[in-house]
């Protein structure tokens, strides 16, 4: 089980946060072997040097006015991931992701945002057990805001997206994440509005959100 970090609307995922849903854990070292779809050039002068931190590699940079901002295209596959704090039984995760990527820096050369904007397609959660299988689409905007200009540990997350699973026998939605919630840069959760089912199980205890997905993966 991969660390969790907490999403919007719901789960948590990884690094700083999910977006809007279930706990994607995709660190970012986990993306080594993603593909790098390197951006259109960016207008503007030529970036600094000195920018506190620097962007991963596949982040192409450029100064516009006072700040540089970086961006990144990601394609990537996440294998099967085995979760057991979902259902009584295991889930196993998997799907396909494309990241959208923007970093910007001050004046200074000191990082001050992050956005990344993530959408899965032909993903879903299986029962190894039953062979049953639950699609679901996700999409999601997660925001990363450093209080203080190139403190990491600084940074406050807000996510916003909608994560819904579909029944393939009954067509009926199974489970809904949609809405938006804050992380502070502990960790602690700020602020929750929506449907929050991933809050609801893995901050507040209630899991009963799930009961409709785990039956149909169970059948």
């Amino acid at each position: 089980m991969r660390t969790r970090a907490l999403p919007v609307a719901g789960r948590p995922r990884c690094g700083l946060a999910a977006v809007m849903t279930k706990p994607h854990l995709i660190p970012l070292a986990g993306l080594l072997g993603a593909l790098a779809l390197a951006p259109a050039a960016l207008a503007g002068q030529p970036p600094r040097s000195d920018l506190n931190p620097p962007p991963p590699d596949f982040y192409t940079c450029a100064a516009t006015g006072s700040q540089t901002i970086c961006r990144a295209s990601l394609r990537f596959h996440e294998d099967p991931v085995m979760d057991d704090e979902l259902c009584p039984f295991t889930v196993v995760d998997q799907g396909d992701v494309r990241e959208e990527l923007t970093r910007r820096y001050d004046a200074d050369g000191d990082f001050v945002e992050r956005v990344t904007r993530e959408t899965w397609t032909n993903s879903f959660w299986s029962n190894p057990l039953t062979g049953n299988t639950i699609p679901y689409t996700q999409r999601g905007i997660q925001t990363d805001r450093a209080t203080v200009p190139g403190d990491l540990d600084s940074i406050r997350s807000t996510l916003v997206g909608e994560n819904v699973y579909t029944d393939p026998v009954t067509h009926k939605k199974v489970l809904r994440s949609v809405g938006r919630t804050v992380f502070g840069p502990d960790g602690t959760l700020e602020a929750s509005s929506g449907q929050q089912p991933f809050i609801e199980k893995f901050v507040f205890g209630d899991s009963a959100a799930f009961d409709a997905v785990c039956a149909a993966l169970a059948r």
